[in-house]
């Protein structure tokens, strides 16, 4: 029932145009820029494509946007979908599974995190090496799931080493801060207590955030090599924890966009 779902939804955008993408880009929160680089051919509403969870949450856009970037094909998520919508880890990772089913050959991520690390800052970027999944769930556990690949997909590389080294060489060219860590993804949508925080850091976590780790996981089990980038907006210090805003997050998120956009410009145009 769910290949049959998602072939409709891929067969729709086909004949809607949507054809040969080849790399699949997911926007996170506050993280819209990088659409007004694309020479856009094509725009769907989710809200206008068969069977596509629809984006709630008022800072996701929730639309597909199709057109050309530094020389290739894109296909962008402009909203992405999280678990504490009340989606299912099937949902939210509906997107990634269409993009694979149009095509794509690599994936770019995009998320705001809180910084556990208390060496990054606000504002700056980080390269996620590697994560861990505390969303209590896998978007590979549902019956059927083995007819898409490999239900035991191996995440010993669940992060492109060569992506990461062409993001890393365009980050120094283009004197970027750019960390690398790991990468927490949790349930939320409330933000961490004191103690979660100083959990986090016992665990080694650079950074911490509600997404990215089920697309990532989707992505390892399609074979499609991903790479993705956390604009961290505030800094988590449990000893020194300070109220954090939305509002705040976006503007944070919006002020260093310019750089994820030279960051994933430049990769694309060397894929």
């Amino acid at each position: 029932m769910k290949k049959r779902t998602l072939q409709e939804t891929i067969d729709f955008l086909k004949l809607n145009g949507i054809t040969n993408p080849s790399i699949g880009i997911v926007l996170g929160t506050g993280l819209g820029k990088l659409v007004n680089e694309i020479t856009i051919e094509k725009e769907i509403p989710y809200a206008d494509i068969p069977n596509f969870p629809q984006a709630t949450v008022e800072f996701h856009s929730g639309k597909l946007i199709y057109g050309e970037l530094s020389g290739k094909k894109v296909l962008v998520m402009s909203g992405r979908f999280h678990l504490y919508e009340g989606y299912t880890p099937w949902e939210v990772t509906y997107g990634i599974r269409t993009m694979h089913g149009l095509g794509i050959q690599n994936l770019l991520i995009s998320n705001a995190s809180g910084a556990i690390n208390l060496n990054y800052k606000k504002g700056e970027l980080m390269l996620i090496d590697d994560h861990i999944n505390l969303q209590g769930s896998s978007p590979l556990a549902f019956n059927g799931c083995k007819d898409f690949g490999n239900i035991f997909a191996d995440m010993l590389e669940p992060y492109s080493k060569k992506l990461n080294n062409l993001l890393k060489n365009i980050a120094q060219k283009n004197n970027i801060t750019l960390h690398e860590g790991v990468y927490a993804s949790v349930l939320g949508p409330q933000l961490e207590t004191r103690a979660e925080y100083r959990m986090l850091q016992i665990l080694e976590t650079d950074a911490v955030g509600m997404s990215t780790v089920p697309e990532v996981i989707v992505a390892k089990q399609l074979n499609i090599p991903c790479c993705a980038i956390s604009v961290l907006t505030d800094e988590c210090d449990p000893k020194n924890l300070q109220p954090v805003d939305i509002t705040d997050i976006i503007a944070v998120a919006g002020k260093a966009e310019p750089k994820l956009v030279t960051l994933f410009n430049e990769l694309i145009a060397e894929l």
